[in-house]
């Protein structure tokens, strides 16, 4: 998939007011820190599409953005981040289960993960409840080349055989690094052959 055009349509909180279109739609979600705007913007060819940022929790609204004007990115806040107040912190984390549940136009969801780290206990919950909500996902290793080969196969290794403790399968997963652009063409084609299955059904 070439990326022709990529906007910001909008920002919200409440999952009422997302677009209304009935266009195809991929949200990526992680914890705090795991480079999901240094991701959101390798896979789209911009410099500042999604805001980065040195502290934790910056995204803290539901983000769309269209494109190639036929499919929304949607880049969803981090679940439990750091220095937001436990009142607030509960509306940001209702809203992102709002959103799974309410959104019908989500193909699927991007779960981030530091491929440099072993499996978080807040990662593996939070694929739980996507498991026991229904909502389909793929894992998206982040950061691949902060390790070296043997070093991030052994982590991979560790991470499948956890998965497998819970799931019956490990769910499809991709390799990716911000820096020099791995996994950048395995993702959006995996999206353009999802978009091209929803057009055909």
């Amino acid at each position: 998939m070439q990326i022709k055009s990529a906007e910001f349509m909008m920002s919200n909180s409440d999952v009422a007011k997302c677009p209304k279109d009935r266009i195809p739609e991929y949200a990526f979600i992680g914890r705090s820190n795991v480079g999901k705007s240094s991701l959101i913007n390798m896979l789209m060819l911009r410099k500042n599409l999604a805001k980065t940022s040195g502290r934790p929790g910056k995204t803290q609204l539901i983000n769309h953005f269209l494109v190639n004007k036929n499919w929304y990115l949607v880049d969803l806040p981090g679940y439990g981040y750091a220095r937001v107040s436990k009142s607030s912190k509960k509306v940001f984390q209702k809203f992102i289960t709002n959103y799974f549940e309410k959104r019908e136009q989500m193909v699927l969801a991007f779960v981030l993960v530091d491929c440099r780290h072993e499996p978080q206990p807040i990662d593996m919950e939070f694929m739980e409840w996507m498991g026991e909500t229904g909502i389909p996902f793929s894992i998206i290793f982040t950061k691949a080349d902060k390790l070296k080969p043997k070093a991030l196969e052994k982590n991979l290794k560790t991470y499948t055989e956890k998965m497998l403790e819970i799931w019956e399968e490990m769910p499809s997963y991709f390799i990716t690094s911000a820096t020099d652009s791995t996994g950048r063409d395995e993702v959006l084609k995996y999206i353009d052959e999802l978009n091209n299955s929803i057009q055909t059904s």
